[in-house]
């Protein structure tokens, strides 16, 4: 031991040098360590019922309907989250929830995931009606399946179809992932008709008021979509067109019913800022990156080898003349 510190006090510079290049090397092989931690842990959850379809938004000043909007705004919540952050993407339509995969990391698989929500559509929909209440429910269920903490952001117009009433609504104020749950409203507060397609989402025209007719009882608003080829009906005219808007104060009214909280969907700073405020929903075992410890160690023994220079020069300096 005592010839190593020998060796050390004679060769600090080699000794330092060889211990920077450890630093370096450790820096390349080693660079992340495993801790649990919290992290974010996001569910988007797309709104691909019939009205959001309605074209009253705009991406990049382009019109695009409230679907595409919903789309962008995921994928920016995405790119804006630092690396760590978990995302799942699931889709609402009719009264149920569909996961369609499981939490990712964002940086990891940043392409996977944006794909996926590229190609979130309306046809994907079981059904073309919602049914907000029943789909709060469903999500609860879908959280149960996660068995992970989540930050569920729910994007929708909260129009719904048929309209919620007494006799169609269902009690929300026993959900037990309340705190969880953010409504991003989505869509303009002006009513806007909204487009038909047919199977081969080829645009046809916009749904009529009979539709609305239809559900009147109870029933169904919006028919099976793959029933719709070639030809399904439209309005006749412009006077004949169900118009549909973003019902804020349901969305408003569902969030404070089961604690949660409800956010107009605007695509600026201070939306995503919101979202990455957040307190952290879960804890998971996540690669931490250390590479700074390494190279801040090797620095300084790089920098240790001229201090016996510096140290020199100062007591040379206070020497008396």
């Amino acid at each position: 031991m005592k010839q190593f510190l020998s060796f050390i006090k004679t060769h600090y510079e080699t000794s330092l040098l060889l211990g920077a290049m450890g630093f370096l090397l450790l820096a390349l092989v080693k660079p992340e360590i495993q801790l649990k931690q919290e992290v974010h842990n996001y569910l988007l959850l797309a709104d691909i019922s019939q009205s959001m379809n309605a074209e009253d938004m705009k991406v990049d000043s382009k019109p695009a309907t409230r679907l595409a909007y919903t789309q962008h705004l995921m994928k920016q919540v995405v790119k804006t989250s630092p690396c760590g952050t978990y995302v799942s993407v699931g889709v609402f339509a009719a009264e149920n929830v569909a996961l369609l995969f499981m939490p990712l990391e964002v940086c990891a698989n940043f392409d996977i995931i944006t794909d996926s929500i590229n190609h979130l559509e309306w046809r994907m929909a079981w059904s073309g009606n919602s049914r907000m209440t029943f789909g709060v429910k469903a999500a609860e269920a879908t959280f149960d399946y996660l068995n992970i903490p989540a930050q569920m952001l729910f994007f929708t117009d909260g129009d719904e179809a048929p309209k919620a009433n007494g006799i169609n609504k269902l009690d929300i104020s026993d959900v037990r992932i309340g705190k969880n749950v953010i409504f991003v409203g989505v869509g303009g507060k002006e009513p806007s008709p909204i487009k038909r397609f047919n199977a081969n989402n080829r645009f046809v025209g916009y749904w009529g008021t009979d539709a609305a007719a239809e559900s009147a009882g109870g029933g169904v608003n919006y028919s099976d979509a793959s029933k719709d080829d070639p030809d399904p009906p439209v309005a006749y005219a412009e006077f004949d067109r169900y118009l549909s808007s973003q019902d804020v104060d349901h969305l408003k009214e569902m969030a404070t019913e089961i604690k949660g909280q409800y956010i107009e969907g605007l695509d600026a700073p201070a939306f995503y800022q919101f979202v990455q405020a957040q307190t952290p929903a879960a804890r998971f075992v996540t690669s931490y990156s250390i590479k700074w410890l390494w190279l801040t160690l090797a620095a300084l023994m790089v920098i240790a080898t001229y201090l016996p220079d510096v140290l020199a020069y100062r007591w040379r300096d206070r020497r008396p003349v």
